[in-house]
């Protein structure tokens, strides 16, 4: 299995890594492959180059071999006397997770998902289900490969798109109202934003799913909830979307 993709870089990440935890990061890039209980990565860091998805001066880069521990959904990477865990979401996702296995919440800029770079089409996940209860306003960022899922964007020079969504929800009655939702493939944000109504919908398995709809012609657009911090993009069918080596199709809350 082959991972790749782009996440923040805190100081769970860094200490795994041997990064210093007072250099100045703003994402790493990674490449992780794992065979029987041996895992082998690859990992460029720096500074983010403006207008690129690349870093200034190239960034730096890190190789590290080592072993797997893997129980039920979870991996640990070791290394010396170091290690990193993740959480397997399918086939083709997974994310990083803290030392008591929840999921890492990212930044506006990048999750903390990584994407199979031999992805098959799937709407299994693993999930650990809780009781949905509901916030007045829950906002979730973060940028994704070019892709408008209301009117099937499509522009051969775009980077990459970026995604502000407000959730607004009755908290008296748990049950959601309406959202605001930027999306661009342009910095900053075009606003205003689409408005509409969102709803619950609880798919195979229990899981929940946020469905936005705009009340017009546009598609509606799906969100699949990992944890109350972490979402990701579906198609209309429940397959969970797989990213590129750039980015993911997870949100993070804000």
């Amino acid at each position: 299995m082959v991972f790749i993709g782009c996440t923040p870089a805190n100081n769970t990440i860094k200490s795994f890594l041997g990064i210093s935890l007072s250099d100045s990061v703003d994402f790493i890039r990674w490449e992780i492959r794992f065979q029987n209980e041996k895992y082998k990565l690859l990992c460029k860091y720096g500074v983010a180059k403006q207008n690129t998805n690349g870093f200034i001066n190239g960034g730096k880069q890190i190789e590290l071999n080592g072993t797997i521990k893997k129980e039920g959904n979870f991996y640990t990477l070791r290394a010396d006397n170091r290690q990193l865990s993740i959480f397997q979401l399918n086939s083709n996702l997974i994310h990083f997770v803290d030392d008591n296995k929840n999921l890492l919440v990212g930044t506006g800029g990048w999750s903390y998902t990584l994407n199979s770079i031999h992805p098959i089409i799937t709407d299994h996940v693993n999930l650990i289900l809780k009781r949905n209860v509901l916030e007045d306003s829950m906002t979730f960022l973060g940028r994704t490969p070019c892709k408008d899922f209301s009117i099937n964007h499509s522009d051969p020079g775009c980077i990459k798109m970026k995604w502000s969504i407000v959730l607004y929800a009755d908290v008296q009655k748990n049950k959601p109202t309406t959202y605001l939702l930027n999306h661009s493939s342009m910095l900053p944000l075009e606003y205003p934003g689409k408005k509409g109504i969102w709803n619950i919908i609880i798919g195979k398995d229990g899981r929940i799913i946020y469905e936005l709809k705009t009340g017009d012609d546009d598609k509606p657009t799906y969100l699949l909830k990992l944890d109350d911090n972490v979402l990701v993009f579906t198609d209309a069918a429940g397959n969970l979307l797989v990213g590129d080596k750039d980015f993911s199709f997870s949100l993070s809350r804000k």
